[in-house]
C-alpha cells in the first residue's frame, strides 16, 4: 500500500517523515561554518533548527505522551542556539534519535490516544500531534530552504532524481 492510499495515520506519519527528510537533506553538501552561519538578525541558522526540531519531537511525542527523552545538555528555552562546542554530527545524531523515540510513540499509539505536555495545561490527542508536528516541521523546513538558498542557491523540498536537474534549483 502506498501512502498516497493509506490509512489516515500511515499518511500522516509519511508527510511527517517527508518533511523531516527535507529538514536534512538542507544539510547536504555544507560545511560546518554554512551549517552554523547566521542568516538572520535573530541568529537563525540551519543547524540550530534542526536543534529545535529534535526538541519539539521528544516534548510533542514522547514527554506529552508519558515517555522519557534523553537528558538535555542546553537549555531547552534556547534551543534554536548552537554553540561552538556543539558538533554538527552531535545535533544530527540527536535529531535521528528524536525522531526514533517519537515514531516508537507513533507506531505504538492509536490516533485517539491522549497526552499532556508539561509546560502547557492541555489534553492533546495523538492525531492532534501528528497534526501540529507536520506544520511545524514544514514551518521550519520552509525556512530551512530560504536560509539554505541565501548560501549556496539551492532550492527546493527534495532532490531531484538521479541524473535529473530541475530548473532553478541549484541541485
Amino acid at each position: 500500500m502506498t501512502t498516497y492510499s493509506a490509512g489516515e495515520k500511515q499518511t500522516l506519519h509519511a508527510s511527517l517523515n517527508r518533511h523531516r527528510d527535507a529538514v536534512l537533506w538542507k544539510l547536504d553538501g555544507l560545511d560546518d561554518e554554512q551549517l552554523r552561519r547566521p542568516m538572520t538578525p535573530s541568529g537563525t541558522n540551519l543547524l540550530g533548527l534542526v536543534k529545535h526540531l529534535a526538541c519539539v519531537e521528544y516534548g510533542w511525542f514522547v514527554e506529552a505522551f508519558g515517555g522519557e527523552a534523553e537528558p538535555l545538555w542546553f537549555d531547552p528555552h534556547d534551543d534554536m542556539r548552537v554553540t561552538p562546542e556543539e558538533t554538527t554530527e552531535r545535533i544530527v545524531a540527536f535529531y535521528g534519535r528524536a525522531r526514533a523515540a517519537a515514531d516508537a510513540v507513533i507506531t505504538g499509539l492509536p490516533l485517539d490516544a491522549t497526552g499532556s505536555p508539561a509546560w502547557r495545561d492541555i489534553t492533546v490527542s495523538l492525531r492532534w500531534t501528528l497534526v501540529h508536528m507536520v506544520e511545524e516541521t514544514a514551518r521550519h523546513a520552509g525556512h530551512m530552504d530560504i536560509l539554505r538558498e541565501l548560501i549556496d542557491g539551492a532550492t527546493g523540498d527534495h532532490p531531484p532524481a538521479t541524473g535529473a536537474s530541475r530548473p532553478g534549483t541549484g541541485r
